[in-house]
């Protein structure tokens, strides 16, 4: 029986870079933007259909490290809600820093949530590994650039990520995300992103990962 793949990104366009590959059943899910519409569109799914063997998260990225550039494809291999705490006096503090989630309660483990299983460490070496962060609002001002660094030190930012990783973990699904980057995390400038660019790389290496299953 062919392995049955469950390919989750946030929109139509992400979405069609999914070709056909034999002996693998690839079935699309488009969650919409952001980390609710993705938790709920992937929760409905996994519990009114068949549990797929796989869960693969596709999609564009903001790199926040100079030698991750533009149409580079990475893999997260860790992620963490970003935005999600209390911001007090002295700034902001995460929700296991304020007490109102222990850390390493699964599915977490040090605050974040991990991506480790054996695909993960099978993908080609030319995909880097990544740790990533996921936010409400896509960052696009120096002030919050800093802020963001400097709490979790990312190599890339999405959107989604780490409810991808969340529901799959609490699910036990096998899961892998691959990401391309599409622009530089910087003060808002559509005009430097190359979509384009990163959904043609993400189309060529995600085969490359999917003709790895057994």
């Amino acid at each position: 029986m062919p392995a049955k793949v469950l390919v989750v990104s946030a929109t139509q366009t992400e979405s069609e870079i999914l070709k056909e590959i034999d002996g693998i059943d690839l079935i699309s899910i488009v969650t919409g933007v952001g980390a609710v519409a993705t938790a709920w569109a992937l929760t409905r799914y996994l519990n009114s259909e068949q549990r797929p063997d796989l869960a693969v998260n596709i999609g564009i990225a903001g790199s926040y490290r100079d030698d991750i550039r533009k149409g580079e494809v990475v893999i997260p291999v860790s992620d963490c809600f970003a935005d999600a705490g209390i911001e007090e006096r002295t700034g902001f503090l995460t929700l296991a820093e304020a007490g109102l989630q222990k850390p390493d309660e699964f599915p977490f483990r040090a605050g974040r949530l991990v991506a480790e299983y054996p695909l993960v460490s099978a993908a080609p070496s030319g995909l880097r590994r990544v740790n990533a962060l996921t936010v409400g609002t896509a960052t696009g001002s120096q002030d919050t650039i800093e802020r963001l660094s400097a709490k979790y030190n990312p190599d890339i930012e999405t959107m989604e990520g780490a409810a991808f990783f969340f529901v799959c973990s609490m699910e036990k699904i096998p899961f892998i995300a691959l990401r391309a980057i599409s622009n530089m995390v910087e003060p808002r400038n559509r005009e430097n992103w190359d979509i384009p660019l990163a959904l043609q790389n993400l189309t060529e290496r995600l085969r490359e990962v999917l003709l790895l299953i057994d």
